[in-house]
């Protein structure tokens, strides 16, 4: 089998994914408890039923089931995810306000720690035994263990409250909102806003990848191949970020590929911790106030994201093992 037919291939099964992504996440939020109508009612304080009436018909939700399930799959297909029950806004326009302040909090951290993460797994398992492979362990899994909201409040606590440094959440201060301000300024307080939450998630996925890292590597160092490219002389630095990494990274695509995918979720914990309006943030209050085309489209796009990047993966094993054939 060759490249194309393996990828061919993998679309495919990535369309026939979709497709009961779709369906399982349709009949999901059908059975869960709690009557829509009601909800709607509620959340926009409605006592007219004529009016109630036009808005339910505008959500459809007086149709049949299937053909609103033949509807939902159309509109997931075709990226209209319909309208919030609380804000009576378009799903669209709701993802756009939040995903551009979700990317900015969940990417630069996570590339910062897959770096460090690597780094440091490799010294370590070249180091094994010693004190800094020890120091490394101990420190990685302490901050892997710890609950990420303990570690947000304890940031909170000594450099917000106690030092003062940094703020303990939110984007901009509120005194800032409507007010003009110069370019810098504007992207200097919301990096100093930054701070804590990219240091949270930091600690949180950086221990992971130095210890995914460090027993990969392990499992590679005593390989003939290292141990040849010893032999030949080259330098320490070279056999282990050349050779000894590049076939201990299949593990650590997947990894990240995992990472990435659920990019679009948010941190929900982080989020919550530092009052920060993101996805994660959006996602619990869709969740408390029951808003399923919101949820719905979420996943949904949750789920596209899963399927691209572990598709993206895939391809990326036979690019760094030439070992690994399509076939």
């Amino acid at each position: 089998m060759g490249l194309r037919t393996y990828i061919l291939q993998r679309i495919i099964f990535s369309i026939v994914l979709l497709y009961a992504v779709i369906t399982v996440n349709f009949f999901i939020f059908m059975m869960m408890p709690g009557d829509p109508v009601n909800i709607l009612a509620n959340s926009m304080k409605l006592k007219n039923q004529e009016v109630l009436q036009s808005i339910i018909e505008k959500f459809g939700l007086d149709r049949p089931l299937h053909e609103r399930y033949a509807k939902y799959v159309v509109n997931m297909l075709t990226g209209y995810f319909g309208y919030s029950y609380y804000t009576n806004e378009p799903v669209v326009t709701e993802v756009g306000l939040r995903l551009q302040n979700t990317l900015l909090l969940i990417i630069p951290p996570e590339i910062f720690a897959i770096v460090v993460g690597i780094v440091i797994g490799v010294l370590a398992a070249h180091k094994r035994g010693k004190f800094f492979d020890s120091a490394s362990v101990v420190t990685a899994l302490a901050a892997y263990s710890l609950p990420v909201f303990w570690i947000a409040m304890m940031l909170v606590l000594v450099f917000a409250y106690q030092l003062q440094w940094f703020p303990s959440g939110y984007t901009i201060p509120d005194w800032w909102v409507n007010q003009p301000h110069p370019i810098w300024d504007e992207l200097a307080m919301r990096l100093k806003h930054l701070v804590l939450p990219w240091a949270t998630l930091f600690l949180l996925s950086c221990g992971s990848y130095l210890l995914l890292c460090r027993a990969t590597t392990l499992e590679c160092i005593t390989e003939d191949y290292v141990v040849t490219a010893r032999a030949k002389g080259l330098p320490e630095r070279t056999v282990l970020f050349k050779h000894t990494l590049k076939n201990a990274l299949l593990p650590i695509i997947t990894e990240v590929a995992i990472v990435f995918g659920f990019t679009l979720s948010g941190a929900i914990i982080t989020e919550q911790v530092f009052r920060y309006p993101g996805m994660g943030w959006w996602i619990w209050k869709s969740i408390e106030q029951l808003d399923y085309p919101v949820l719905q489209a979420v996943f949904y796009i949750i789920a596209i994201c899963v399927i691209v990047a572990n598709l993206i993966a895939d391809l990326l094993y036979g690019v760094i093992d030439p070992r690994i054939r399509y076939g």
